[in-house]
């Protein structure tokens, strides 16, 4: 407690002891009142000093150096830049940064006319913003912008030590045109992807059917008994049908195997057929070239003309002279390829026949 305190505190107990002690004598107090009045007037001044010592302050007067002197206030220096080009990660489209710059010189008595500490501050905050813009797609805009109010929001001095410069009111936009081109271009993106997949999911599908499903008729027939497990009296139905999808999934006609399956199909033979080789009819000519190859010799064989016209003999004797004729038409191709050997059986007539009234003679002057 304050000295003063406890000294006012003392002459006001001291005062009424007096006056207490004045009325009691004028009044004629019996004896017991002088105690009680005592005891009152000790209670009040201990009462009195409790309350003094809770309204004492936590840092005496005495202890405080300035108790009573305002804090100065900062002194700032601030301009405004609106729409400055900062780079995007994206060529031709820039962001257009707005803020209030504040900066602090670290040297005040630096002289203002050799220092220019507003355009150290400026060109400090925008090379911070530029190293965050130049990461970021143009159409973050609205992300870059946050991320700029706390990168920004800090003093930091500049290259130099020059000034500590921080900025505030970030603004970050983009140019009307700009926006419009970036909302086609994402549009246009969007439904790019999704024709792909769509592309993809056709492609996929036409390779299940075509290389799977449809690749032959019996493949086809598999797959739809596994669509239709429950009813195999229906997949028996379809398999002309299916045996007719899988062919023209190929390009190719429909087997002959699965014809019988096909309402109103008549079957036709292949070009391919060997049966239809074997009956079709042939020329004498034909008939010679297949026995020749049947034989086996080659045109420089000797032996070949040789067996031409014993097989022309034999045959004009059997009655075959179509035959007969169509293997000295061989025989005279042969014997020209060779340059036209010397033929004991030749004839020097001019139409190339001998003078053979008996037909013992064929063409080319050969005897039959």
């Amino acid at each position: 407690m304050h000295p003063g305190h406890k000294a006012v505190t003392g002459f006001v107990t001291v005062i009424l002891a007096l006056l207490a002690l004045i009325t009691g004598l004028v009044t004629r107090w019996p004896l017991w009142a002088w105690p009680v009045s005592a005891g009152i007037l000790g209670a009040g001044a201990a009462v009195s000093l409790v309350w003094e010592r809770r309204r004492r302050p936590v840092i005496p007067p005495e202890c405080r150096l300035e108790p009573d002197l305002p804090i100065a206030p900062v002194e700032r220096w601030e301009c405004t830049v609106r729409d400055v080009a900062l780079p995007s990660l994206s060529d031709d489209y820039d962001f257009l940064f707005s803020a209030t710059v504040r900066w602090l010189p670290r040297h005040p008595s630096s002289d203002p006319l050799v220092v220019n500490a507003g355009g150290l501050a400026v060109d400090a905050v925008l090379e911070r913003a530029r190293q965050v813009t130049e990461r970021y797609e143009p159409h973050r805009c609205s992300l870059v912008q946050h991320r700029l109010d706390g990168e920004l929001a800090t003093m930091v001095p500049d290259a130099g030590g020059f000034v500590t410069a921080m900025a505030e009111n970030v603004r970050l936009r983009l140019e009307d045109a700009d926006r419009e081109r970036l909302a086609k271009l994402a549009t246009v993106r969007k439904n790019e992807a999704v024709w792909e997949h769509e592309r993809k999911w056709e492609q996929n599908k036409r390779a299940y059917l075509g290389e799977d499903v449809l690749r032959t008729p019996g493949s086809a027939v598999v797959w739809w008994l596994a669509k239709n497990d429950e009813r195999i009296d229906k997949t028996v139905a379809d398999i002309g049908l299916l045996a007719v999808l899988a062919s023209a999934a190929h390009d190719q006609p429909v087997p002959a195997d699965f014809h019988r399956f096909i309402p109103g199909l008549t079957p036709q033979p292949s070009a391919q057929d060997p049966e239809l080789e074997r009956t079709a009819p042939r020329t004498p000519d034909e008939r010679v070239e297949l026995l020749l190859e049947s034989v086996g010799l080659p045109e420089e064989d000797p032996r070949l003309t040789l067996f031409l016209e014993r097989v022309a003999e034999d045959a004009k004797l059997a009655g075959q002279t179509e035959i007969a004729e169509a293997l000295w038409r061989r025989l005279d191709r042969l014997t020209a390829d060779d340059g036209a050997p010397d033929d004991p059986y030749s004839s020097a007539s001019p139409g190339g026949y001998s003078d053979d009234p008996d037909g013992v003679h064929g063409p080319g002057g050969h005897r039959l």
